[in-house]
């Protein structure tokens, strides 16, 4: 069971979200929080998988809370979907530095909703193409970009820089695998040792070091 925990300040909003994801079998809202204030102690308690974040709330904004969540140690296993009223809102790119895994619109399908979540918890990032030609764009222009380490990604093989190349283009380790004819197993290793090397958090991050390092060009989406 993936566990849910909803951030946001409009009750609405929450209470739609929690209908859906309580419909799906293998889902479950566990727990609820209108601003970041509360957010951690509320993730704690739940032990939640996956945490609906939304960004623009009173209090501790939803930048500040994602940060705030992957700086807690004993929350690293979380991974954190930002929940925007446009795709390419212009707080994403901060949202995607503090360490979000992507995001979605607020009128997401519910089937759309479902399948990020699950997508998110098991360990790949949530980022339409669309979406990342426009996290190109302005992680080239803000400061709120994250640095990246230039020798780390000097040291990753010929094959880890394609796995990351293609993992920038938004491809999970089964169609890594079917483009480079390797096993999924042989794919997810590869992902593995290059998020290592390059200390990227999750996919997510990954995807940022693609684009930020010209493995991934816009060219390729």
């Amino acid at each position: 069971m993936i566990r849910v925990v909803l951030i946001d300040d409009q009750a609405l909003i929450r209470a739609g979200f929690r209908a859906i994801i309580d419909s799906a079998p293998d889902l479950s809202v566990v727990g609820e929080a209108d601003d970041g204030t509360d957010a951690l102690d509320v993730i704690r308690h739940a032990e939640a998988d996956v945490v609906l974040m939304d960004i623009r709330m009173p209090g501790r904004d939803g930048i500040e809370t994602t940060k705030a969540i992957v700086d807690a140690g004993d929350l690293s296993q979380v991974r954190v979907i930002v929940l925007t009223t446009f795709e390419l809102d212009e707080y994403v790119v901060s949202a995607m530095a503090a360490g979000a895994s992507g995001f979605l619109d607020k009128g997401v399908d519910p089937d759309v909703l479902l399948d990020a979540i699950r997508v998110v918890a098991g360990g790949d990032a949530l980022l339409t193409p669309n979406a990342t030609r426009a996290l190109l764009a302005s992680l080239n222009e803000s400061p709120d970009a994250p640095p990246v380490d230039e020798d780390a990604v000097r040291h990753l093989t010929a094959r880890e820089r394609e796995v990351v190349s293609l993992v920038g283009r938004g491809m999970s380790n089964d169609e890594i695998a079917t483009e480079l004819i390797l096993s999924p197993l042989t794919a997810k290793t590869h992902v593995s040792r290059a998020m290592t090397k390059l200390h990227a958090r999750d996919r997510a991050q990954l995807v940022v070091i693609a684009l930020r390092t010209g493995l991934t060009r816009l060219d390729d989406l």
